[in-house]
């Protein structure tokens, strides 16, 4: 079940900066809402119960940690038998190179970003697990040249 909250214009400013800096302090994010820093912590408190927010985590620079190469992947599957989507669902939830998988409408049933070192790492990974999975028909892959805009920061 999914906990409804009521999000005002506060919650908002709160939501925008924790999306910016997550180690920000209580105090500093008081100070800069205007609020006390007990009552920040309660709103807080509040997003994260109702499931607004969510792990607080430290992003990583792929490129330093020879990750630089990013791949859009396209999948289709050979069936939409719901066992046949929970194997490959799982199996996609299990390896650390698919950042994002989504299911799709239109042509391709799932689209994923694979992150890898290089496109050896690609093949090897495309061939020898990818395309070998039970559930896969085929696949198309888009090689990211450079990146134009990456942000975690959903608009609220």
């Amino acid at each position: 079940m999914i906990n409804t909250i009521q999000i005002d214009s506060l919650d908002r400013q709160l939501l925008r900066l924790l999306q910016i800096d997550a180690a920000i302090s209580h105090a500093a994010l008081a100070e800069a809402v205007g609020a006390s820093a007990a009552s920040v912590w309660r709103r807080i408190r509040a997003l994260e119960t109702a499931g607004v927010l969510r792990s607080t985590v430290r992003l990583v620079d792929a490129q330093r940690v020879d990750r630089g190469v990013s791949v859009i992947c396209q999948l289709r599957m050979k069936s939409h038998a719901q066992m046949a989507r929970e194997e490959f669902e799982s199996f996609v939830r299990a390896r650390e190179e698919i950042m994002e998988c989504h299911s799709m409408s239109g042509e391709w049933d799932y689209q994923m970003r694979v992150v890898v070192a290089d496109v050896a790492d690609y093949e090897r990974f495309l061939m020898r697990e990818l395309l070998r999975h039970p559930a896969v028909a085929t696949a198309a892959s888009h090689f990211a040249l450079s990146q134009i805009k990456y942000t975690t920061a959903v608009p609220v």
